[in-house]
């Protein structure tokens, strides 16, 4: 499998199963789509902001599911396996991406894999083992929060040294070097860590006199 990031902004996401398993794949995808979670049971679980129907659909009555909702992924997370394989049947057939919370290891072309993930906006990892092992992917997950502390912030400082270069037109090349000279820097990791307010300067203090002043020409 190759892993692809997708963005799920306005589009619909079709969870079938109120369990443990369908509330957390209903939080994963609430972050950017509408979810609507269907089910005769609901665990007692936050679901975050998404759209609960009480309903127990037949295998003969998953594609109606479909047609009514038209979503972009269907996430198959109930305990019966016809509903699971007639949502997954309907699925393909209408070319929409398809989840089986039932199921690890070897899949079908087409189906989706939800990784354990870690978040620092924008920053996003994600850790898979191809469904062998879910305690590995956990225990990764774990390592890798700590390593990715202050990441969200290098990003965005990132960009914001690249528009200030870009437009004091500094060559790419150069660009390119000085930000990641920035990135190589554990002094800057430790201020981005640390909160601290002066940031500039600590990158004017790796870089010495290689960043062109801020709203001015270049030396």
């Amino acid at each position: 499998m190759i892993p692809l990031l997708h963005d799920f902004t306005d589009e619909t996401v079709l969870v079938v199963g109120g369990g443990p398993v369908g509330a957390r794949k209903a939080r994963r995808f609430a972050r950017e789509a509408a979810v609507v979670v269907v089910s005769p049971d609901f665990a007692d679980r936050e679901f975050g902001e998404v759209d609960l129907i009480r309903a127990a659909p037949d295998p003969d009555e998953v594609d109606g599911w479909l047609e009514r909702t038209d979503p972009a992924l269907v996430v198959a997370a109930t305990d019966d396996e016809a509903v699971n394989d007639a949502l997954e049947a309907a699925a393909r057939d209408r070319g929409i991406l398809i989840n089986r919370a039932d199921r690890a290891g070897e899949r079908d072309a087409g189906s989706v894999v939800v990784p354990a993930t870690v978040r620092e906006d924008p920053v996003v990892v994600s850790i898979s083992t191809g469904g062998t092992a879910p305690a590995l992917s956990k225990y990764l997950r774990q390592e890798l929060e700590e390593t990715l502390a202050g990441a969200g912030e290098m990003a965005a400082l990132c960009d914001e040294l690249r528009s200030a270069l870009k437009s004091q037109d500094v060559a790419p090349k150069r660009r390119r070097e000085i930000v990641t000279d920035v990135v190589n820097s554990p002094d800057v990791w430790t201020a981005l860590r640390s909160g601290d307010s002066n940031t500039r300067q600590v990158i004017e203090d790796v870089l010495g006199d290689e960043l062109p002043p801020s709203g001015g020409e270049r030396a």
